[in-house]
């Protein structure tokens, strides 16, 4: 019977946990069979062998927060016209296997026709990267703080009845949900989320110190985009952002882009936070991939140019910068030595998402693995499952 194994061999890999150098990774089927040096493992007969010359690997890539990618936009899959096919093909070219597809606030029947829509496609099989969840940025958040969302689709009151709505509507698939602590009724929203599995995210928020702590209290342990979105800190008056930076219990997404956030706001937040509670995000939109042009995040149009996303007052209107180049900021911007900053964008999102299958490369998690160019970062190849989704023709001896 034939094995249907397959070794990898790079200049070295980040587990993320540690870096072995002169590497071997050996998968069977769909797992991750042994991991070492190379000069262990032995060249059997049948054995399927890659071995790459001036690379490196690391766990495949999980982005819990983009809106779209490809020409693909999240909150528009109620109109059939773009294919989610086209975002799973972008991502894993850059080495995402993994991707939470988010949706932003809309009209109420729209919300509801979306998720369902949404849920059918990630129901099917995706030629790259795999959608394993629904993230909601929306709709209980603050009216003053909802960036290039729209401010008419916003509920400024929890309302528990359209939650279960919301979560009825994508069948079971909503892994998160972003709310203001700030709003009534937002501890009993924090309840009916954990109760439904579903992880709470503060932000678009204007919360103040008493009101996020009694949200953390209730169970909520995840930030939305961090430093976007809220107030900026200030020497007296603690807020949301303050807290989110200090207390340990939550875990804090950054847009990793270079350009939502300055440099020393990067480090600031690397040096506050556990590293493992830091998780780098694209916030990616549909143009990510795509040429400069006119897209969309559900209703909002924004304007691509030169790698910009703007709505049409100006304002920052998610990204198009994937993983592949943004975890890299993590390093150039902080403190951060390459296996954290690694672990920011695979094992700490699998911890965060409990998606204990994967984000780490050791023996019996899932074969989604990347590799990289040195010195350039340029995708060369991406596993998933054990199967080669994506591989260029360059850098194998």
């Amino acid at each position: 019977m034939k094995k249907n194994r397959k070794l990898f061999i790079t200049d070295y890999c980040l587990t993320p946990l540690k870096k072995i150098e002169k590497s071997a990774i050996l998968c069977q089927n769909d797992k991750i069979l042994a991991i070492g040096g190379a000069s262990a493992f032995v060249r059997e007969e049948g054995l399927e062998i890659y071995d790459f010359d001036n690379a490196y690997a690391t766990p495949g890539f999980i982005d819990t927060h983009i809106h779209g990618a490809g020409g693909f936009d999240s909150s528009s899959a109620h109109t059939g016209l773009e294919k989610i096919e086209d975002m799973s093909r972008i991502l894993v070219d850059r080495g995402v296997t993994t991707f939470i597809p988010t949706v932003v606030s809309d009209k109420y029947d729209v919300m509801l026709k979306n998720l369902n829509a949404l849920s059918t496609m990630m129901s099917k099989d995706l030629p790259g990267a795999e959608a394993v969840g629904i993230n909601i940025e929306g709709p209980f958040i603050n009216p003053q703080k909802s960036g290039s969302q729209e401010s008419s689709a916003i509920r400024d009151k929890v309302d528990l009845g359209f939650c279960r709505e919301l979560l009825s509507a994508a069948n079971g698939m909503v892994k998160k949900m972003t709310f203001a602590p700030e709003l009534d009724g937002a501890v009993e929203l924090v309840e009916l989320l954990r109760d439904e599995g579903v992880i709470p995210s503060m932000g678009h928020s204007l919360a103040q110190e008493k009101e996020t702590l009694r949200a953390i209290d209730a169970g909520a342990r995840s930030c939305t985009h961090l430093f976007n979105g809220m107030p900026p800190l200030h020497q007296r008056r603690v807020t949301l952002t303050g807290i989110m930076l200090t207390d340990a219990r939550v875990s804090v997404e950054l847009i990793i882009d270079g350009r939502h956030l300055h440099p020393r706001m990067v480090d600031l937040a690397c040096r506050c936070k556990p590293f493992d509670k830091v998780i780098g995000i694209s916030d990616g939109t549909m143009g990510s991939g795509m040429p400069s042009g006119e897209y969309h995040i559900g209703p909002t149009p924004i304007k691509v140019d030169n790698g910009f996303s703007q709505n049409k007052n100006g304002l920052l209107a998610g990204t198009t910068t994937l993983l592949d180049t943004g975890w890299h900021s993590l390093m150039s911007y902080s403190h951060m030595r390459e296996v954290n900053a690694a672990a920011c964008v695979t094992s700490n999102a699998a911890k965060c998402l409990n998606l204990e299958d994967r984000g780490l490369l050791q023996p019996l998690k899932k074969a989604d693995i990347a590799f990289f160019e040195r010195g350039t970062n340029r995708p060369l190849m991406t596993v998933c499952g054990g199967k080669i989704v994506f591989q260029t023709n360059t850098n194998l001896k």
